[in-house]
């Protein structure tokens, strides 16, 4: 048989005998019990159904995201739907079971549902609990702890189970993947739903946990998710983390996340040699760590609680290396330091013969910058690029997560020149870091390097927009035979147009021959 849409299909068909009808034909033949057994009865109605199906079958796991039944059954499944997110145990009503097509969906009518629940669960801590229903069946085969807390040769047929050390809106996210193969994370309860997928070794959600914290890790969350990933050793987070550390140091420093992390990361992070931080922007963020961790520990806020919280830690910031100006305004005036540290510190900028201190004192090494040069040879000519307050703009993705930390920018073709250049970095019109600053051509065909004041984390397989507007010299140099895809190091970067650009900038030639990055 073939379908309205033109494909093949199979017909079943079955008789089914209308209850009602043989009811009725039964009352009959009682009244004629006399009657002959040749006597005609009632002819028995049957309703003849058919129901189609494809060939080839489809499990129920293909089917995702969950498709809306027809027409005539949307009410009710929304009205289930919502039932099993307030958990109001509303009385299904008959035949529940045909509104859903697939077992995962019958199986999802369960979640956070009293219908045929087998166990209870007070999620929380003291004040904050919630009664939550489960059933067993459902629990075990997505859990191997739960199949051990219910199947396992310890088994214990407890009616209510406590469970205190997690959050209710985790566990019910657990409760969601096992019940409907769904995985709804929010920010704010993902490490709490890591956690609990952790605990009950649910390893596909927590893998989707820690997908979902690389995906949305930035300078402000970095230090916090650091110290997470570490208690629920997971090294490829972790790694990440230190990625976006290492690059935007000075932004997570600043952020209100770093004062949430422990002893053991401070310590991490303050020994780290690849920090791309000014060691001023280290000092001021460890003594705020420390008037925090009193306010935790119930300390009086001062000068020798801090030092007390700070500890050893506090010689892990490498202050001989700072300028000398920000050591004479900022460090020590802070307090923190006694005054034989002060003492021995300026020493340490003025005398020949240095005196032992116990701060590191070697600079940190920071990242190492990469150029990625866009275009095979330079020029100059008689219509050499001018500028006019133009925008040059072009367009480039990349294959891995990078930090864009500045351009390279061609100079004057015509002697020493002084310019001035906003830099922006966008996507989809947003900006995502812009800055203004002046660089010095000496009359070469060199590129310069101009800075944004913190790199921009990039992610890979979109497109950004790079822009510069130049104010100086009108003759300089520009680029030629310019490339669509440049290989640089391990990551690959492709360039398109961007139609910001006015004044003539694009694959083939033009300004922004350098794209200078930390991967």
């Amino acid at each position: 048989m073939v379908d309205d849409k033109g494909k093949n299909m199979k017909c079943l068909t079955f008789f089914l005998m209308l209850p009602e009808t043989v009811k009725n034909r039964s009352k009959k033949s009682s009244k004629k019990g006399n009657s002959s057994s040749s006597s005609k009865l009632p002819p028995v109605c049957y309703e003849i159904i058919t129901l189609k199906t494809k060939k080839k079958k489809k499990m129920a796991a293909d089917i995702f995201p969950r498709k809306k039944p027809a027409n005539s059954n949307t009410t009710a499944v929304q009205q289930y739907h919502q039932q099993n997110i307030n958990n109001n145990n509303t009385i299904p009503a008959p035949n529940w079971q045909g509104l859903y097509p697939t077992i995962r969906e019958r199986n999802a009518v369960m979640f956070n549902s009293e219908l045929m629940a087998d166990v209870h669960f007070v999620v929380g801590p003291p004040g904050g609990t919630q009664r939550l229903p489960g059933h067993k069946y459902v629990l075990a085969i997505g859990s191997s702890v739960f199949h051990e807390m219910f199947y396992g040769e310890l088994a214990e047929d407890k009616d209510e189970i406590r469970i205190p050390d997690v959050e209710p809106a985790a566990f019910l996210a657990m409760l969601k993947y096992i019940y409907c193969d769904e995985i709804d994370l929010a920010a704010d309860t993902v490490l709490a739903t890591l956690y609990a997928a952790k605990k009950y070794i649910v390893p596909h959600l927590a893998r989707a946990c820690v997908n979902f914290l690389e995906t949305s890790l930035s300078a402000k969350n970095a230090c916090v998710l650091l110290s997470q990933s570490c208690l629920f050793e997971e090294p490829d987070l972790t790694q990440r983390c230190w990625e976006v550390i290492d690059a935007q140091a000075e932004l997570a420093l600043k952020s209100e996340g770093f004062c949430d992390i422990d002893f053991q990361t401070l310590e991490s992070i303050l020994r780290r040699e690849t920090l791309n931080a000014k060691e001023i922007v280290v000092f001021e963020a460890a003594l705020s760590w420390a008037e925090v961790e009193c306010q935790r520990q119930e300390l009086t806020l001062s000068i020798e609680n801090k030092s007390k919280v700070l500890g050893k830690a506090l010689y892990l910031i490498r202050i001989p290396t700072m300028a000398l100006d920000d050591f004479a305004n900022g460090a020590a005036q802070s307090g923190i330091l006694t005054l034989n540290e002060t003492n021995d510190i300026f020493l340490w900028y003025t005398a020949a013969k240095k005196p032992e201190l116990e701060f590191v004192s070697n600079a940190r090494k920071g990242l190492v910058p990469q150029r990625c040069h866009r275009f095979q040879s330079c020029a100059y000519r008689s219509n050499q690029w001018r500028y006019r307050g133009r925008c040059d703009s072009i367009q480039f993705s990349v294959d891995k997560r990078v930090f864009i930390a500045g351009f390279g920018l061609y100079g004057s073709s015509c002697g020493s020149a002084e310019y001035t250049a906003k830099i922006e970095l966008k996507r989809q019109g947003v900006t995502l870091g812009q800055n203004l600053s002046k660089y010095f051509s000496e009359g070469s065909s060199n590129t310069f390097p101009v800075w944004f004041e913190y790199s921009v984390q990039i992610e890979p397989d979109t497109f950004y927009t790079a822009s510069v507007i130049l104010d100086g010299n009108e003759l300089s140099y520009f680029g030629q035979e310019g490339m669509t895809e440049v290989q640089c190091g391990k990551v690959t970067v492709q360039f398109q147009c961007s139609s910001d650009s006015t004044n003539g900038t694009g694959v083939q030639g033009g300004q922004i021959p350098e794209l200078i990055f930390y991967a």
